[in-house]
């Protein structure tokens, strides 16, 4: 259950299986290897195995970061239009 705190590319892995479901919604464990499906994502948990990557992206460069910027963009464009109406 180890939360991986930044994006990377997998450079050695044993049996490692991911739980997306924070960025995808999908419930299903995603196993990771080498030649298949290298990319770790920040805000993702290990369930099973181990490895190491390569850091690609920390904070707001990384996916989970872009996606609460997005987030918190779109609400502030609505506090926004809030406040010029009232």
């Amino acid at each position: 259950g180890d939360l991986l705190p930044a994006d990377g590319v997998l450079i050695q892995g044993n049996d490692l299986k991911i739980d997306e479901s924070a960025l995808t919604g999908e419930s299903d464990h995603v196993r990771k290897s080498l030649d298949k499906d290298p990319l770790l994502l920040s805000g993702t948990h290990v369930m099973e195995g181990s490895g190491r990557m390569v850091v690609t992206a920390v904070g707001v460069n990384s996916q989970s970061g872009i996606i609460f910027t997005l987030l918190g963009a779109a609400g502030d464009d609505e506090d926004d239009g809030k406040d010029r109406k009232g």
